[in-house]
């Protein structure tokens, strides 16, 4: 397999760092790309830095969101090690993993041009092909060319340029000072910058009580897995859509929507963490059933962490069973999930339709399509499922 490294601090990762390195996995025809946060770099000091945590999990969500042509993984091999980070040692141990791969380190212009000063660079260049960003336009850099000559004659190197025909033009450090100005977002993944907001990093200090819906978005973003990430700005448009042919609150609709599965990709003691701390008694059947877990949990960290409305919280609390008696956002909500566009099963384009012509009996209709595929599926039913079931009957017969 053909494998690249690209180690850097990543405080933060930004669109410049992921666009080199999707632009280094299609030109080196990678199989996969390792990044790996730097944890204490040998050439700079890390003053102010957010925690080694929050660089992973920043990296582990930029890479996410990195359209590269191979798998994209973050190592926190650096990260777990202690004393100084030298790539010397990231490579003999990464060598011991691999064995039989080829490697190639990607390396940006000013590391590229130091090579020879690093720790054992001769053993370096023998463990990988060095790969180095060119960021200008075609036809060759002097200071490049001459550095790859003397790290080939020199060390017998195997040296690659890579020219980046998209340059963006900003450095952590420039980018830092921005996030501290209120500045910034345009040089980052939604998901890498709502995880700054989140948790406050870079002097943004953000009120999350109060965030303004594209804000909110992107923290939303942040707290999700990446392939959730389309269904719930999926189910964010559907909810707005709704909200306007049914005279609701379009805000209140899109708020709930981005928060309704914040707490999804928690395992079951998170879950039970999160019940504990805000002090939420399960019912025997949510007890039992873990997919009903994130409804109750989000409504409880949108309620309490974001300080959204009693409308916005009890729409996330019953978007997965309904209740009886809903009101007309929850209602919205729990269709929204069901007919968004990513959602592709039987019978979703009855209900798409129907959605919009008489809500009470779209919704009656999910609840029965829903009710039908759990006791399919062998899945217990939830008695609220029941009971909004048999009052929708009820109120249109």
């Amino acid at each position: 397999m053909r494998i690249g490294i690209y180690g850097g601090t990543f405080n933060p990762i930004h669109l410049g760092h992921m666009e080199a390195a999707r632009c280094a996995a299609e030109r080196l025809r990678l199989d996969k790309l390792c990044m790996i946060p730097t944890g204490v770099p040998p050439h700079k000091r890390l003053e102010d830095a957010p925690s080694s945590r929050d660089r992973l999990e920043m990296a582990r969500l930029g890479a996410e969101a990195i359209e590269a042509p191979c798998e994209v993984e973050v190592l926190d091999l650096e990260l777990r090690r202690e004393g100084k980070s030298y790539t010397v040692d990231t490579l003999r141990e990464l060598k011991r993993k691999l064995r039989g791969d080829r490697l190639f380190l990607l390396l940006g212009t000013d590391m590229f041009l130091s090579f020879q000063t690093w720790r054992e660079p001769e053993e370096i260049a023998g463990m990988c092909t060095l790969c180095a960003f060119s960021r200008e336009e075609a036809g060759g850099n002097g200071l490049l060319e001459s550095q790859k000559r003397y790290l080939e004659q020199a060390m017998g190197a195997d040296v690659k340029i890579v020219r980046l025909p998209q340059i963006i033009d900003i450095s952590s450090t420039q980018l830092r000072g921005q996030l501290a100005c209120g500045e910034g977002r345009a040089f980052l993944a939604p998901a890498v910058y709502g995880y700054i907001l989140r948790e406050g990093l870079y002097g943004t200090g953000a009120d999350l009580k109060d965030l303004p819906l594209e804000d909110l978005r992107c923290v939303a973003m942040s707290m999700l897995r990446h392939r959730r990430i389309a269904h719930v700005l999926g189910t964010e448009g559907t909810a707005a859509a709704l909200a306007c042919r049914w005279g609701e609150d379009g805000q209140a609709a899109r708020r709930a929507a981005l928060l309704h599965d914040c707490t999804k990709k928690l395992d079951r003691e998170q879950h039970m963490a999160l019940c504990r701390q805000y002090g939420i008694a399960l019912d025997p059947e949510e007890r039992q059933e873990e997919k009903l877990l994130h409804a109750i949990t989000g409504a409880a960290v949108a309620e309490h962490m974001f300080g959204e409305s009693e409308a916005v919280v009890s729409a996330i609390r019953w978007h997965t069973t309904g209740r009886a008696a809903m009101t007309t956002l929850e209602k919205i909500i729990y269709l929204a999930d069901y007919i968004e566009p990513t959602r592709d099963f039987g019978g979703l384009t009855e209900l798409r339709a129907l959605a919009f012509q008489d809500l009470d009996r779209a919704v009656l209709l999910g609840l029965k399509m829903a009710v039908h595929d759990l006791k399919k599926r062998g899945v217990a039913v939830h008695s609220n499922s029941v009971r909004a079931r048999d009052y929708l009957k009820g109120k249109l017969t």
